[in-house]
C-alpha cells in the first residue's frame, strides 16, 4: 500500500469516526495543554515550575488546564508533605503516550511558523489591496 493510499483511508476512517475524534481533539488540543504536557513530560514539576517555563500562561489559565488533565487521565496532582504544602503534578502513562505525536506537533511549528506568519502577510496585503 502507497504512503497515499494510506492516508486517503486513515483520512476517511477519521471522517467516519469524526463523533468519537472531536471530543477527545477538543480536551487534547487547546491553547495550553500540548504545551504543559511538553513541560511535564520529562519530569514532575511544581505549579510554579510549569507557569515559569510557559511564560505568558496566567494563574487561573494553568490551574484550570491542570485540573482538566487531571480530570482526563493525563496528569496525577500530588500534594508533597513540605511546609508549607506543595503540589508537583506528573504526567500519567496515557499523557505519555501524546509525547511523540506532540514533539513532532512542536518541531512542526518551530520549522513551518515562518511560513505560516508570510502567508498571514501575504493574506492581509492582499485583502488590504484590494
Amino acid at each position: 500500500m502507497t504512503d497515499d493510499t494510506e492516508l486517503e483511508l486513515l483520512s476517511e476512517q477519521a471522517r467516519t469516526d469524526m463523533a468519537h475524534i472531536r471530543p477527545v481533539l477538543d480536551r487534547i488540543a487547546d491553547k495550553w495543554t500540548i504545551l504543559i504536557l511538553t513541560v511535564v513530560c520529562p519530569k514532575p514539576a511544581r505549579f510554579n515550575e510549569i507557569k515559569r517555563r510557559l511564560d505568558g500562561i496566567t494563574h487561573k489559565a494553568l490551574a484550570d488546564a491542570l485540573k482538566r488533565l487531571e480530570r482526563n487521565g493525563l496528569v496525577t496532582r500530588t500534594v508533597l508533605p513540605t511546609q508549607p504544602i506543595g503540589v508537583e503534578y506528573a504526567i500519567t502513562p496515557l499523557g505519555h503516550s501524546l509525547r511523540q505525536p506532540f514533539e513532532a506537533l512542536c518541531a512542526w511549528a518551530l520549522t513551518h511558523g515562518p511560513e505560516i506568519e508570510r502567508a498571514g502577510v501575504s493574506f492581509d496585503r492582499a485583502k488590504n489591496a484590494g
